[in-house]
C-alpha cells in the first residue's frame, strides 16, 4: 500500500462510527484556555492595591501567559507528534489546574507571576494537542465543521471569561477565580481521559531543520497562518479598542460593552456556520477566507470612519463575522496540507502566527493612534488586512 493510501486509512479509522462525545471534551478545552486567559487577565488589578498602581508590574503579569504560549506551542506541538496528542492535552490540562491550585494555596499576590506563567505554559501544551485531535478525530470532509464548532466554543471562553471573571471575583476575590481555573481543568480532565481515544503517534519520516524550515516557510502554510493572524489581530483590537472610541463619541458604558459582546458573539456563531459550508462544497477555502479578509479589513474601515453606536455596531458586526469566517478554514485547510504524522507540529506553529497577530494588532493600531488618533489606527489595521487579499488569490 503506498504512503499516501495508509496516512488516508490512518486518518480515517478513528473517525468511522465516531460518535460526537469525544469531540465535546475537546471543546471544553478549548473554552478552557480561553476562558483562563481572559477572565484573570480581565480582574488582575483585584488582586491587590499594589496591582491596581503598578500598571509595570500588571503588564508583566498580562505579557507571561501569551509570553509562554508563544516560546512553547510549537514545542509541544512537536511532542504531541512525537508521544501522542491526548497525553499531552491531559498534561496540560492538569498543569493548569496545579498552577491555578499554585495561587489559591498561597493566595499571595506576589506569587501571580508564578501562576500565570505555569498556566501560559500549560496552556501552551493543551491547545494545540486539542487542535491536532480535533484534526485526527475528524475526516478531512468534516474538518471545517469541526474546527468551526471548536472555534465557536473557544470564542465563548474568550466572551465569557471577563465577564464570568469578574463575578466570580465580586463574589469570593481572585482566590474564587483560581478555585474555579483549578477545578475546571480537573474536570475537563477527567472528560478527556473517558471519552477521547488514545491515538497512538503515526509513524514519521526523519525530519531535518531544513526540512521544517522549508515545510513551515511553504507559501500555502504561511498563506493560512497570516489569515490566522489577521483574525486574531482585528478580534484583539476590537475588543481592546472599541470600547476607547465609544467612550470618545461619548457613548455611556453598557453600548460599549454592548459592542464587544457583539461582536464576540459574531465571532462565535459564524464559524460553525462557515465550517459546515466549507464541508460541503458551498464555500471554498478560497471563497471563505476572501470573504472573511474583506469583511473584517470593512469592519476596521468603518470603526475609523463611521462614528456612533451606527459605527460602533456595525465595526463589531462586520469583524466579528469576518475574524469567525477565516478561522475554522484557516485551521482546516492547514489540517489539509499537514502531513498527518505532523499535526501537531502544524497546529503548534500556526498557533504561534496566531499569537503574533494577537499582539501585533494593538501595537500597530496603538502606535498609529498614539501620534494621528485612533481612526488612523483602525485604518492602518484595516489596509494591513487588504493586503492580504492579493496574497490568498495566489
Amino acid at each position: 500500500m503506498s504512503r499516501p493510501a495508509q496516512e488516508s486509512s490512518v486518518q480515517e479509522r478513528p473517525a468511522e462510527a465516531r460518535p460526537a462525545r469525544r469531540m465535546w471534551p475537546l471543546y471544553a478545552a478549548g473554552f478552557t484556555t480561553a476562558f483562563g486567559a481572559h477572565s484573570v487577565a480581565a480582574n488582575l488589578a483585584q488582586g491587590g492595591e499594589g496591582l491596581a498602581r503598578s500598571v509595570l508590574y500588571l503588564g508583566v503579569l498580562l505579557a507571561l501567559y501569551d509570553g509562554a504560549e508563544i516560546v512553547l506551542k510549537p514545542v509541544f506541538g512537536t511532542l504531541a507528534d512525537r508521544v501522542g496528542a491526548r497525553p499531552v492535552l491531559l498534561g496540560g490540562l492538569l498543569a493548569f489546574a496545579a498552577a491555578s491550585g499554585l495561587f489559591l494555596a498561597v493566595r499571595d499576590p506576589q506569587w501571580l507571576w508564578a501562576a500565570r506563567l505555569g498556566q501560559g505554559a500549560a496552556a501552551s501544551a493543551f491547545s494545540p494537542a486539542a487542535s491536532a485531535l480535533v484534526a485526527r478525530l475528524n475526516p478531512a470532509a468534516r474538518h471545517g465543521r469541526a474546527f468551526g464548532s471548536y472555534g465557536f466554543w473557544k470564542s465563548l471562553g474568550y466572551a465569557g471569561g471577563p465577564l464570568l471573571g469578574s463575578a466570580l471575583v465580586w463574589a469570593g476575590g481572585l482566590p474564587l477565580l483560581f478555585a474555579v481555573l483549578t477545578a475546571l481543568p480537573l474536570a475537563v480532565a477527567g472528560w478527556v481521559a473517558a471519552a477521547v481515544p488514545s491515538l497512538p503517534p503515526l509513524p514519521r519520516t526523519r525530519q531535518t531543520l531544513l526540512d521544517l524550515a522549508h515545510r513551515l516557510g511553504d507559501g500555502a502554510f504561511l498563506r493560512q497562518v497570516a489569515a490566522l493572524a489577521a483574525s486574531t489581530a482585528a478580534l484583539s483590537v476590537g475588543v481592546g479598542f472599541l470600547p476607547a472610541t465609544g467612550r470618545a463619541d461619548g457613548l455611556p458604558p453598557l453600548a460599549t460593552g454592548a459592542a464587544v459582546s457583539v461582536l464576540a458573539l459574531c465571532a462565535a456563531l459564524v464559524q460553525p456556520r462557515v465550517g459546515r459550508a466549507h464541508d460541503s462544497g458551498r464555500l471554498s477555502a478560497r471563497q471563505g477566507l476572501l470573504g472573511g479578509l474583506l469583511a473584517t479589513a470593512a469592519g476596521l474601515a468603518v470603526a475609523a470612519a463611521v462614528p456612533g453606536v451606527a459605527g460602533l455596531l456595525s465595526a463589531a458586526v462586520l469583524t466579528g463575522a469576518g475574524t469567525g469566517a477565516l478561522t475554522p478554514i484557516g485551521f482546516a485547510r492547514l489540517a489539509a496540507t499537514s502531513p498527518p504524522e505532523r499535526l501537531g507540529q502544524t497546529m503548534g506553529a500556526a498557533e504561534l502566527g496566531r499569537e503574533a497577530g494577537d499582539a501585533a494588532g494593538p501595537l500597530l493600531v496603538g502606535a498609529v493612534a498614539s501620534t494621528a488618533g485612533l481612526p488612523w489606527g483602525y485604518a492602518a489595521l484595516a489596509a494591513a488586512t487588504a493586503l492580504l487579499i492579493p496574497v490568498l488569490r495566489r
